[in-house]
């Protein structure tokens, strides 16, 4: 990997041209790792080449749900992350905004990794940003651990993925932490093509029982089809993604 230093923090001699050849290549090993990423989920042998990512991916997305019920005036209670790949967060409570209220929570999944993805790829322009991000990022896998996950598998994965994130944030060098972060946050971005064909499901089957999807779950509340929602989100996802590395690349 090529580092991704912009500029010293303690230096603003050491300041090297923002179009200079190791941030293109930089981008370009995170587009490649991108359109790798979505491709292998795509195909069965993928998520066992990306375990660690496919549960990370779960685990942005219900996660999503939850903080954006919190965030509404619900109750997150508890998340369910399986070997399998699959999740559940559960809710309660009154949700700000009746029916619209409802439709975010459905679309907090989806989404909300994307918006964090953005704000740590943004984050990633200074090392000393990216290093709280990592450690924000490495503190929120340990606290909902405690918090929030109630699922065996769950217990043991989260943890663990936070002290990883942790490890690189107070012992690894600047540039591994920029591009860490960066890496992290293109993987959130991406996170809903986990799965992509769901969102363009009326239902499925998460935890053995049959439920709506989230897409479906935002028509029940709103107007219009669940796959217009479904390819709403996917657009958003990916205008997020290219906006954040334009700025941070500066193209």
């Amino acid at each position: 990997m090529l580092p991704v230093t912009k500029w010293s923090d303690t230096d603003p001699k050491l300041e090297p041209n923002p179009s200079s050849e190791p941030d293109r290549t930089s981008l370009l090993w995170l587009i490649a790792a991108a359109i790798a990423t979505v491709f292998l989920w795509q195909v069965p042998i993928g998520n066992y080449l990306l375990y660690p990512f496919s549960i990370l991916a779960t685990w942005f997305h219900e996660m999503g749900h939850g903080l954006t019920a919190m965030l509404l005036g619900g109750r997150f209670e508890r998340l369910l992350i399986f070997p399998n790949g699959s999740g559940l967060a559960y809710h309660r409570g009154f949700l700000f905004l009746g029916p619209i209220g409802r439709a975010l929570v459905s679309a907090g999944g989806p989404m909300g990794p994307a918006f964090a993805g953005a704000a740590f790829i943004l984050a990633s322009q200074k090392a000393r940003s990216s290093r709280w991000a990592l450690i924000l990022l490495g503190s929120l896998l340990i606290l909902s651990a405690v918090i929030w996950v109630r699922s065996a598998f769950g217990l043991v994965f989260v943890p663990l993925a936070g002290l990883g994130v942790l490890a690189i944030a107070l012992l690894g060098p600047n540039w591994m932490q920029q591009f860490s972060i960066q890496f992290l946050g293109v993987q959130a971005c991406i996170s809903l093509f986990h799965q992509v064909d769901y969102l363009f499901m009326n239902r499925a089957v998460i935890g053995g029982q049959v439920q709506l999807s989230d897409s479906a779950q935002i028509a029940s509340q709103l107007l219009l089809p669940y796959w217009f929602w479904g390819g709403l989100m996917v657009i958003a996802s990916l205008v997020l993604l290219v906006q954040s590395l334009r700025v941070t690349y500066r193209l």
